[in-house]
């Protein structure tokens, strides 16, 4: 396949639960972080409370590529390799490799965003996989029958199985051939880019060093060694960034082991900040966690089980926060129905209503004289700060 057939897609919690999804995943959700400090990090498994299997399976880390840090290019329009700065350790490969860790190197421009998600749920512990029909039985919209545990779905699962021998490269390429994993990331994609560039003919432009590129790398923890792994396509092979306490058992970090080795990641990922101009804010982190709702209405049952009345504030809280959660999920869908439509054609419409109506000069003539005044106030402050 062409590496040019997979379009490029918004960081986005909604965006990424949804494309999450159309894999058949079920049991995970994306929550945007705006900060680092440990609330943000505690806020990840909130209201969840108690329960070994509220993981955070992974974090992603979205950044600017700065093409000074090396040689090759970013992900979106550059070419393939390098570091693109910030990258702390060096990547381990061959038998270096903990068993178990599922690493893929990117070879296929713009799947940085779906390959950073395919890193985190195929390492994710304990997960539940799906095969040859015999998936599980789905109790209600949100119990799969597994309690709170990730269920991967056939597709994920039945990759996961055939790449489990695959070298990082050839995993890269199963991915990028991959024509239901291709399918799910480009439903995402923008209509009008599809409309400009739906001609098999029309040549691509490739990213300057004045276009702003960005990368999406992945933060798990494998439990095997109990360590945290920064998985960026571009690298040969995962990134120790350390280790986190209680690592090595069986199944999942439990809660108190989860905030360890966010803090762990936490540390990489300001290292890969303070690469970065102080005023630099172009930057995304995003986590992967458990459905709420699966939490939410598991507590409901247990509240109606033993005979707790509507009326009492534990179960009007419940009810709260689950319609909360489902306000959520109608929002992003409708935002994402916005994303999917191709406002291009009322926008062209538009614009030759105007010119008929002889009021588009008007308004060519309005916005220039906006934008001259605003790049002189915005010389003008820059002066003033001495820049």
């Amino acid at each position: 396949m062409s590496n040019d057939d997979w379009c490029t897609i918004e960081s986005d919690p909604g965006v990424f639960t949804s494309l999450i999804e159309s894999f058949g995943t079920r049991n995970v959700e994306v929550a945007e972080l705006w900060s680092l400090d440990d609330d943000a990090l505690s806020s990840l498994t909130s209201p969840i409370e108690g329960v070994d299997d509220a993981a955070v399976h992974g974090l992603i880390f979205l950044f600017k590529w700065q093409s000074s840090s090396s040689n090759g290019g970013g992900d979106e329009g550059a070419a393939i390799g390098g570091d693109g700065g910030g990258g702390m350790g060096e990547p381990l490969t061959g038998d270096d490799v903990p068993p178990g860790l599922f690493f893929a190197r990117q070879v296929t421009h713009n799947a940085c965003a779906t390959q950073a998600i395919l890193g985190v749920l195929l390492n994710a512990p304990n997960s539940v996989v799906e095969r040859d029909g015999a998936d599980d039985v789905v109790v209600d919209d949100y119990d799969d029958g597994n309690g709170r545990r990730l269920v991967l779905g056939k597709t994920l699962s039945d990759f996961r199985s055939f790449t489990s021998h695959f070298p990082p490269d050839l995993r890269g390429e199963a991915i990028g051939s991959s024509e239901s994993i291709r399918a799910a990331h480009n439903s995402f994609g923008r209509a009008e880019d599809a409309f400009l560039g739906g001609d098999p003919g029309r040549p691509k432009r490739a990213a300057t060093d004045d276009d702003d590129v960005f990368h999406f790398v992945a933060y798990v923890p494998h439990d095997g060694d109990g360590c945290v792994y920064e998985l960026d396509g571009l690298r040969p092979g995962p990134i120790r960034v350390g280790s986190y306490e209680g690592g090595g058992g069986d199944g999942p970090p439990s809660t108190a082991e989860a905030g360890g080795w966010m803090r762990v990641a936490r540390d990489a990922i300001q290292s890969r900040l303070s690469a970065y101009p102080s005023a630099e804010i172009k930057f995304n982190l995003m986590a992967l966690v458990q459905d709420r709702r699966t939490y939410l209405c598991e507590r409901l049952d247990s509240l109606v089980a033993i005979g707790i009345e509507e009326s009492d504030p534990a179960m009007l809280r419940v009810r709260s926060d689950l319609r909360a959660e489902e306000e959520k999920r109608e929002r992003w869908k409708l935002e994402n129905e916005r994303r999917r439509h191709n406002y291009l054609p009322f926008s062209v419409e538009f614009l030759r209503c105007l010119a008929g109506s002889g009021k588009f000069e008007k308004l060519v003539d309005m916005a220039r004289t906006n934008a001259g005044e605003k790049r002189k106030r915005s010389e003008a402050w820059k002066k003033a700060r001495g820049e």
